[in-house]
């Protein structure tokens, strides 16, 4: 991956000024993690972007690798990319410090003056195990906002409302500040006098994990409308062939294609979905082709990770085992390919820790499609209302179904945002490192699954 210009190093404190450095000099200047050219000083020790941006997310997302070696690979620009166990442990023995990356997640170091730190072989072990992390982790996101319940990056809208059915797919996801933001932000909003005989359901408090369940019935309304989107869905299996003989050997041309027929199949199954919608009379045509053409990937990418789950996971994992990739595309796996798979990876399995159901999914579909931010629409206030309209349907859904599960409705939500984020991210990955990528995240997935 090509790099900026180098910025030029510090000088350390007390030195004698000499002349003013070349560029030769600088460019001898190499990461101490794989050896690439150094941009700067990140994290307390002379690193490469892609080795600083990797150590960031490790920590910020408490990732907890694996190695299927030795725990010694060589780390090169070339190899750095084949084993995030490794990585991060050589980040670690070379004094990054986790106390300079900022607690929010944003760009910046927390503070500048923090140098390079020696921890312990015991403490990097409790780092890379993730026992370090595992009283964050246990800690519900509803009460602070971070925690294992949150996703690696969760969306705010431009105007800094977190809000999962607002945020740009452009805008770099932050984490939330828990529910009780979203709770306030559509309880300060009117709703219109046909919804509001629905049941108060943004009554969460930041304890509401405490409360005993309480048994209660399905408002009738919400159980029409979530009838009526399950029946807008073509739940029947993908027709595209995905069967290869024993033996075969995929070629990235061949897995490549076979992604397209697939991603044509769905495209075309959401084109049908917007003619069956119960409210496709209440929107324009103007406004329903705005928001596919903002959507369709990331309802792709919903529609994969539930309901179609089991053929991508199992039939098309089953074809990408049987590609295997040179040396030269290994090589070149871009930085933002590692991302959108650290990413599919996780949300993979959040996806299939909540078993989505079909009435679920359904009304995620509906409040991921109905965003009211996307550029262009003709109707933004009642895109507004139908969002909310599902929003307040679904919670009624999961408190009816799942009583004994209170951080279930927004454990979906929290979901959607990084939906957007990964299909914006899915963009910038090049179209040759694609069938690299779905061999690599399906093949974790499964394995992750065959192991449980």
């Amino acid at each position: 991956m090509e790099l900026e210009p180098p910025a030029e190093l510090p000088e350390p404190r007390g030195a004698a000024k000499g002349p003013a450095r070349n560029d030769d000099r600088v460019d001898q200047r190499t990461c101490l993690i794989c050896g690439d050219r150094a941009t700067g000083l990140h994290y307390g020790i002379i690193s490469c972007e892609g080795c600083k941006g990797f150590f960031k997310r490790s920590i910020c997302n408490k990732r907890v690798y694996r190695c299927s070696r030795d725990k010694n690979c060589v780390m090169s620009r070339k190899q750095r990319n084949r084993c995030q166990y490794c990585r991060l442990l050589k980040c670690l023995q070379m004094g990054m410090n986790r106390k300079a990356i900022r607690e929010d997640g944003m760009p910046g170091g927390r503070n500048k003056s923090i140098g390079p730190v020696q921890i312990s072989e015991e403490e990097i072990e409790r780092i890379m195990s993730g026992q370090e992390f595992e009283g964050e982790a246990n800690m519900s996101w509803s009460n602070n906002g971070d925690s294992d319940h949150s996703s690696p990056g969760n969306g705010v809208s431009e105007s800094n409302q977190p809000s999962p059915v607002s945020t740009p797919s452009s805008s770099r996801s932050v984490e939330l500040n828990g529910f009780a933001a979203l709770r306030d932000q559509y309880i300060g909003t009117p709703v219109s006098t046909h919804y509001q005989y629905l049941p108060h359901l943004f009554s969460y408090s930041a304890h509401s994990a405490l409360v005993p369940p309480q048994a209660r019935s399905l408002d009738p309304q919400s159980h029409s409308l979530i009838n009526q989107l399950v029946s807008a869905e073509d739940l029947e299996p993908l027709g595209t062939p995905m069967l290869i003989e024993d033996g075969y050997k995929v070629t990235q041309a061949e897995l490549f294609a076979l992604l397209c027929r697939l991603a044509d199949e769905l495209l075309f199954r959401q084109i049908a979905w917007i003619k069956k919608l119960p409210f496709f009379c209440e929107l324009s045509i103007k406004d329903y082709t705005c928001l596919l053409s903002s959507t369709w990937q990331e309802l792709i990418l919903l529609s994969s990770l539930t309901v179609y789950s089991k053929q991508i996971f199992g039939d098309l994992a089953d074809v990408t085992s049987k590609y295997s990739p040179s040396d030269d595309e290994l090589h070149r796996f871009s930085e933002e390919g590692m991302e959108v798979m650290e990413r599919l990876i996780y949300l993979f399995r959040k996806f299939n820790q909540l078993k989505v159901s079909n009435e679920e999914y359904a009304c995620m579909k509906a409040i991921n499609f109905l965003n009211q931010d996307i550029r262009g629409l003709t109707n933004a206030s009642q895109l507004e209302q139908l969002n909310k309209r599902y929003w307040y349907v679904c919670q009624d859904f999961t408190e009816y179904k799942y009583p004994h599960q209170p951080n279930r409705f927004p454990d979906l939500m929290m979901c959607l945002p990084e939906i957007r984020y990964i299909a914006g991210k899915m963009v910038n990955v090049p179209l040759e490192q694609l069938p690299l990528l779905f061999k690599a995240v399906l093949h974790s997935c499964k394995t992750s699954v065959s192991k449980e």
